[in-house]
C-alpha cells in the first residue's frame, strides 16, 4: 500500500515509464506520430497505477472481501489473474448470501453451485487457507473436487466446519490426498461431521479442531504419534473415541480441550508442558497422576453429575500440581434445582477430608456458587488446605460476563436475562458466603465474590 501512495502522489504532469523517460503533459508541435506519443503518456499518466508490481496487486488483492474479490477479477487481466492465484478462500453464508439455517435443497443447490464456479476458476496455485463454514452439508461429489484445487502443498489452514439442524451423513475425508499434497505445510486443521481415518502424523500440524468426527482412539494416536508441532487440540461430541492418549514427544502442546466425547474411557496426559485442560465428560477417566503437568483446569458436568464429589475425593492424586481450578457444575448444584441439602444456621458440623493437600493451588473460581451445604464445605476444605492459595472467586450468577463488576456491561446494554428463583439463590448462597466463608479466608487471600447486578437484578427480587 505505501508504493500505492508514493505512485499517486506523483506530480499529475508527469511520470515514470518503464523505460525511464518521463511522459509529460505540456503541449507539443511535431509530427502526428510525436502527437500520438503525447496521447500514450497522458492516457498512461491517467492511470499511474499501471506501474504496480503483480505481486503487490496480488496483495492488494486479497485483503478485499470474498465477494468483491470475485467482482473486481471482471475488471481487468491483472485482477483476474490475482483471483486465481488469490491465498485465502473462506467461504461462508454471509459470504455467500444465503439465508444461513435453511436447509432446503434450492439453498444447497445454490451454495454448490456458487462455491464451484469459484474453485474452478481458481488455479490452486499459492491456496493456503481453504475453509467452508455452513449450516448444510455440502455432496461429497462437491467437496471431493474442491479439496483436490485445494489441497496443494503450499495449503496451510483447512476448514471444514458444517451445522445442521438435523442429523447427517458425515462426509468421508480424503486424508490420503491430505497427507500425499499437505502434509509438509498443513498447519491448522479444523473438521466437522467427518469420518476422519488418519493412517500417520502431520509433522508440522500446530492446531487441531475436530467437532462430531468419527476417529478411534487407535486413529488419533497414530495422528499424534509424530505431530511434534501442535499446540492446541480440541476435541467436541467425538462419540467414536474410546480412549486418549497423549503422547510425551508432543513438547509444545500447550492447551487440550476435551468436551462431550461421551465413550471416553481412559486419559493418559504425557505432554510434559500441557498447561491448560478444559475438560467436560467421564471423570473416571482420569487416572492418578494423569494430569500432572496441568496447571490451569476447567471441570464442567454437563453429562456427569459428581463433579464437587469427584473434586474433593480425587483431584489432589489426579492432578497435583494445578494452580488454577475452575469447576462448573449446573447439573449437580444448580441455583434453580436444588438437589443438595441446603446449608442453615444450625449446620455447626461441615465435613472434612483429612490428609488431602493442594501444596501448588493458587487460583479458585466456582460460577453459579449456591448454598447447598456440599458446596460450603468444600470452599471451606480449598481455603484450610490450599496453602499456596493467592485468589478465590465465588460467582453467585450464572450469566455470560465474569466481571466483578457487572455494571460495566451496561456500555454495550443490559446483563444477560436471568429467573427470579436464580436471584433468590444468589441471595441465600451471599448470606452463606458471610457466615460460613468470609471468616476462613486467610489475609493473604484475595476473595472476590460476584453478585447480581443492582440495576438489571435489583427489581426482580
Amino acid at each position: 500500500m505505501g508504493s500505492v501512495e508514493r505512485i499517486t502522489s506523483m506530480p499529475r504532469r508527469q511520470v515514470q515509464a518503464r523505460d525511464g523517460s518521463v511522459a509529460s503533459l505540456a503541449k507539443r508541435t511535431g509530427s502526428p506520430c510525436q502527437q500520438e506519443d503525447d496521447y500514450e503518456g497522458a492516457k498512461t499518466m491517467t492511470n499511474p497505477w499501471t506501474f504496480l508490481p503483480e505481486d503487490i496487486w496480488y496483495h492488494i488483492h486479497s485483503l478485499l472481501p470474498l465477494k468483491d474479490a470475485a467482482r473486481t477479477a471482471c475488471v481487468s487481466r491483472t485482477f483476474l489473474r490475482s483471483w486465481r492465484y488469490r491465498p485465502n478462500l473462506v467461504f461462508t453464508d454471509a459470504k455467500l448470501g444465503l439465508s444461513g439455517l435453511s436447509e432446503s435443497d434450492e439453498v444447497t443447490k445454490e451454495l454448490n453451485e456458487k462455491v464451484d464456479l469459484i474453485m474452478k476458476n481458481h488455479s490452486g496455485i499459492g491456496l493456503r487457507t481453504f475453509g467452508l463454514e455452513y449450516y448444510n452439508l455440502v455432496d461429497a461429489s462437491y467437496l471431493d473436487r474442491w479439496l483436490q484445487i485445494a489441497v496443494t502443498p503450499a495449503i496451510e489452514e483447512l476448514i471444514l466446519m458444517f451445522f445442521p439442524e438435523i442429523k447427517a451423513k458425515y462426509y468421508d475425508f480424503p486424508f490420503s490426498l491430505l497427507f500425499d499434497r499437505g502434509g509438509n505445510s498443513i498447519k491448522h486443521l479444523r473438521l466437522s461431521y467427518c469420518a476422519f481415518r488418519p493412517t500417520t502424523s502431520l509433522n508440522f500440524l500446530q492446531r487441531l479442531h475436530l467437532f462430531e468426527v468419527r476417529i478411534t482412539g487407535d486413529e488419533l494416536g497414530c495422528l499424534l504419534s509424530n505431530s511434534f508441532a501442535l499446540e492446541q487440540l480440541k476435541l467436541t461430541h467425538c462419540k467414536e473415541l474410546n480412549y486418549l492418549k497423549i503422547p510425551c514427544v508432543l513438547q509444545r502442546l500447550s492447551k487440550l480441550t476435551v468436551f462431550g466425547c461421551t465413550t471416553l474411557q481412559v486419559i493418559e496426559i504425557k505432554a510434559p508442558n500441557l498447561s491448560t485442560f478444559d475438560y467436560d465428560g467421564n471423570l473416571a477417566g482420569l487416572s492418578d497422576g494423569g494430569l500432572l503437568p496441568v496447571k490451569n483446569l476447567h471441570l464442567s458436568s454437563f453429562y456427569q453429575h459428581h463433579t464437587i464429589q469427584y473434586t474433593c475425593a480425587k483431584l489432589p492424586s489426579v492432578a497435583p500440581t494445578i494452580e488454577t481450578l475452575t469447576i462448573f457444575s449446573e447439573s449437580e448444584v444448580s441455583q434453580t434445582r436444588m438437589k443438595h441439602h441446603v446449608i442453615s444456621e444450625d449446620s455447626s458440623y461441615l465435613r472434612q477430608m483429612p490428609g488431602h493437600r493442594h501444596v501448588n493451588l493458587k487460583n479458585v473460581k466456582i460460577i453459579g456458587f449456591c448454598s447447598a451445604k456440599s458446596m460450603v464445605e468444600l470452599t471451606c476444605h480449598i481455603i484450610e488446605n490450599a496453602t499456596s492459595l493467592e485468589c478465590l472467586t465465588l460467582d453467585t450468577i450464572c450469566d455470560d460476563y465474569e466481571n466483578p463488576d457487572r455494571l460495566s456491561v451496561h456500555e454495550i446494554g443490559e446483563c444477560s436475562p436471568i429467573c427470579r428463583q436464580m436471584i433468590m439463590e444468589a441471595k441465600n448462597a451471599l448470606l452463606a458466603i458471610e457466615r460460613y466463608i468470609v471468616g476462613k479466608v486467610p489475609s493473604t487471600v484475595r476473595l472476590d465474590v460476584l453478585k447480581p447486578c443492582s440495576w438489571c437484578h435489583a427489581i426482580e427480587v
